[in-house]
């Protein structure tokens, strides 16, 4: 066999083996687009569940305000020497200065009895009690217009709270409280509710 018969031979192997090259790279291109196809329907999933949990915490965030004014409400001068009431509604508003201090948990003065009588199957906004707007909180109401700020982003109502009076201490060197509060985030699906027992 001659040089040019075995140099023919090999540019035909050689003319299949770029022909398999390209098949290889074209399927590993659509491997690889499928991938980053279902890499990005990925992030936008995640993004939904980043936004629920920023929500939530700004919920929390609410509740926990409402519910360490009220302990610091009972603290000062006579608010907690004045006395319990049987709680109704009107709600009060705590920065027009209004409080009180209810001689029944919320639950019981709604009417809940048995299982149900917890404080998340109290329907929300709660109709006793009081609201508390901390400074700086945009509370803006439901179907307003307006430009939304991205430092200080509104909040669906004003955070609230319950302080029921539960009698005397287990130490018997005060009286005991239990505080319920509730806040809501930027919309009326995302809501956290607090308990605190304070003495």
């Amino acid at each position: 066999m001659n040089a040019r018969a075995r140099l023919g031979i090999r540019s035909l192997l050689a003319r299949r083996e770029r022909g398999m090259a390209l098949i290889t790279s074209l399927l590993l291109l659509l491997i690889i687009t499928i991938l980053a196809l279902s890499m990005f329907r990925g992030f936008g999933s995640q993004e939904k569940i980043a936004g629920n949990l920023r929500e939530k915490a700004r919920a929390v965030h609410a509740a926990e305000s409402a519910q360490q004014y009220a302990e610091w409400w009972l603290t000062q001068g006579s608010n907690a020497a004045g006395g319990t009431v049987s709680c109704a509604a009107p709600v009060l508003n705590a920065n027009l200065g209004q409080g009180q201090i209810c001689n029944q948990t919320l639950p019981a003065a709604v009417g809940l009895t048995g299982l149900q009588a917890t404080v998340v199957n109290v329907p929300l906004p709660w109709n006793i009690g009081v609201t508390y707007t901390p400074p700086n909180m945009n509370v803006t109401p439901p179907n307003a217009s307006l430009a939304v700020n991205a430092t200080n982003e509104p909040y669906y109502a004003a955070p609230g709270f319950y302080i029921a009076h539960l009698g005397n201490a287990a130490d018997t060197a005060g009286e005991a409280y239990q505080i319920d509060a509730y806040g809501y985030g930027g919309a009326s699906t995302t809501v956290a509710i607090v308990e605190s027992t304070y003495e």
